[in-house]
């Protein structure tokens, strides 16, 4: 299998905009990229052939779930994730520690590492540095995380400052416990330290420092506003070594995309884009729509004129409109692919014009158009994404 390999080529003048390749033993990734979250070995009512034709290069799964079910031995006797789910792209697999942190009263930390009680049945179980690392052999992604704790927001400097300490101590010990298992799995270093900047620099500093291939920037869009994101990673990315990948974690609405990637990130994963799908939020060019809105049900064209998704090509707005309205399982199918192809386009985009030395004019155009659902008063908001785009 060829060995992992990261080649920058291309990077755009007056921002960190980068455009690489990323070589893992099941394929090359072109970056910047957007990963499709299939927590449970599966992305939501989408098929692997249905990714592979949106565009997918690599996908995530996630360990906390598989762990417990089906179980990564069983996985493993399948011949790994690539063959169970019948995906031939890389993929990666995350640690399960936000998961884990997600968990609340059913979890306690230590040094050895989190012990919790299953949100399925109740039954205990035992997370360390060490374990992860044989569970994610078992299911066999060609780029793993190691376990980490990611600090709650807000949190006080000190509690942000023992949580990057342990993750820290963390990542050492899953160096030495990689050493143990499948050499072609390519182990990403996680940075930590909350929203505290000289902690996201040291940490920085510190697990770019270690001999990790890649890097992960956890511990954001945990609830913090948005200019506090772009905020770290305004710390982060100089203390970051260039020649490594970048992988911001669990972000990755189209606006994050769009900023972050000015700010140095190169890969991104979330589940928002097929959550929010399934809830009627399909994804355009002037910002999310609502499909079960009474202004489709007779509207002839696609959801968006020029996308060339699956759904675009095949159905009228005014027939996603009545699936989504008549409980219609399809709607989820056609929904979903609609954002990941978005979200795969909007990537591919951004690398042309990375390459082409035009990424600032193609951030100013989109934020210009581009609406966040979330902002209520949006005149006001607009002006806050123009000035959070700034480096």
């Amino acid at each position: 299998m060829p060995p992992f390999t990261f080649t920058i080529e291309a990077e755009c003048p007056g921002s960190w905009a980068r455009a690489g390749m990323v070589q893992t033993p099941h394929g090359a990734i072109q970056t910047p990229i957007f990963m499709p979250v299939g927590t449970q070995a599966s992305v939501k009512s989408v098929s692997s052939e249905e990714l592979h034709e949106a565009g997918a290069q690599i996908i995530l799964a996630n360990t906390y779930h598989l762990m417990l079910r089906p179980g990564s031995s069983l996985i493993h006797e399948f011949g790994g994730l690539h063959s169970f789910m019948h995906w031939d792209g890389p993929i990666l697999t995350d640690s399960g520690g936000f998961q884990v942190f997600s968990l609340g009263h059913l979890r306690k930390l230590s040094e050895d590492g989190a012990a919790f009680r299953s949100h399925l049945d109740g039954s205990p179980h035992m997370l360390t540095p060490e374990s992860v690392m044989q569970i994610e052999a078992e299911l066999g992604a060609d780029i793993i995380l190691p376990l980490d704790i990611c600090a709650a927001f807000p949190c006080l400097p000190e509690e942000a400052k023992e949580a990057m300490q342990r993750t820290h101590r963390w990542a050492e010990r899953a160096l030495t416990a990689k050493a143990l298992y499948r050499p072609e799995q390519t182990l990403f270093g996680i940075v930590q330290g909350a929203f505290e900047p000289e902690l996201r620099q040291e940490s920085a500093r510190y697990i770019g420092n270690l001999p990790f291939p890649g890097l992960s920037i956890g511990g954001l869009s945990v609830g913090e506003p948005k200019e506090s994101m772009w905020e770290m990673l305004r710390c982060v990315t100089p203390e970051l070594p260039r020649g490594k990948p970048r992988h911001l974690l669990g972000v990755g609405s189209p606006e994050d995309l769009v900023i972050a990637v000015g700010l140095g990130m190169d890969m991104f994963d979330c589940a928002l884009p097929t959550r929010v799908a399934r809830h009627g939020a399909l994804f355009t060019h002037s910002g999310r729509v609502n499909i079960k809105s009474a202004r489709f049900r007779d509207e002839r064209g696609p959801v968006e004129e020029g996308c060339d998704c699956y759904t675009c090509r095949n159905y009228s707005a005014a027939y996603v409109h009545h699936l989504l309205r008549a409980g219609e399982q399809l709607y989820y199918r056609l929904g979903s692919i609609h954002n990941i192809r978005f979200m795969l386009r909007l990537a591919g985009d951004l690398r042309a014009a990375i390459i082409a030395g035009s990424y600032i004019a193609f951030r100013d155009d989109f934020l210009a158009r581009y609406i966040p659902a979330s902002e209520k008063v949006r005149d006001e908001q607009r002006e806050k994404w123009r000035a959070a785009r700034l480096r």
